[in-house]
C-alpha cells in the first residue's frame, strides 16, 4: 500500500466515523497536511445569494475563529473562485494582500502562499477549502496534487459536514 493510499484510507475511515461537522473537517485537515502540507487550514461556506461567508472550520481557532459571518467582497478572487469555480493560488504575501484584508495576520503566522479550492455541489460553490503555507510553497506540482488527490475528499467532507450540521 502506498503512503497516499494509506493516507486516503485513513481519511475514509475518519470521515465515515465522523459524528460532527468538526470531525468531518478534522479528517480533511489531516489528509491535506499529510499529502500537500499546510500551516493553516480553514473551510469557509459561501452564500452568494446573501453575499456572506462563514468560517465552518479552522485549525487555528485563536487567530481564525469559526464564529460569525463576513461579507463576500466583489474582487478578482470572487470572480475566479465563486463565479468561474476555479482554484485561487497565490504564492506571495504581496499578492495575497490584493484580495484578503487579513494579509498582515497571514504573514505574522508565517504564511505567504494560499490555495482556495472551491467545493462544488449541485453546480454551485458551497464552500472553499483554504490552505496556507510559507511563501512560494504551492508549486504547480503541489497545486496539481491538490486537484488530483484532494478535490473529491474535500467535496465529500463538505457533504458529510452539511448532513451532520442539519
Amino acid at each position: 500500500m502506498t503512503d497516499t493510499t494509506k493516507t486516503l484510507a485513513d481519511f475514509t475511515t475518519a470521515l465515515a466515523s465522523a459524528t460532527t461537522e468538526e470531525e468531518a473537517f478534522d479528517a480533511l485537515c489531516a489528509l491535506t497536511k499529510a499529502t500537500v502540507g499546510a500551516k493553516l487550514f480553514t473551510v469557509m461556506t459561501s452564500d452568494t445569494d446573501a453575499m456572506v461567508a462563514r468560517r465552518a472550520y479552522t485549525d487555528d481557532a485563536e487567530n481564525y475563529p469559526t464564529s460569525g459571518e463576513k461579507p463576500i467582497e466583489l474582487n478578482r478572487w470572487f470572480d475566479q473562485v465563486l463565479i468561474r469555480q476555479e482554484a485561487f493560488v497565490s504564492n506571495t504575501l504581496a499578492d495575497i494582500d490584493t484580495v484578503f484584508p487579513d494579509a498582515e495576520l497571514i504573514g505574522k503566522l508565517g504564511c505567504g502562499s494560499v490555495v482556495n479550492l472551491p467545493l462544488i455541489i449541485g453546480g454551485k460553490v458551497i464552500a472553499t477549502m483554504n490552505i496556507l503555507h510559507e511563501e512560494g510553497y504551492y508549486t504547480p506540482e503541489r497545486v496539481a496534487q491538490i486537484h488530483d488527490v484532494l478535490r473529491l475528499p474535500a467535496t465529500a467532507a463538505c457533504a458529510v459536514a452539511m448532513v451532520l450540521r442539519a
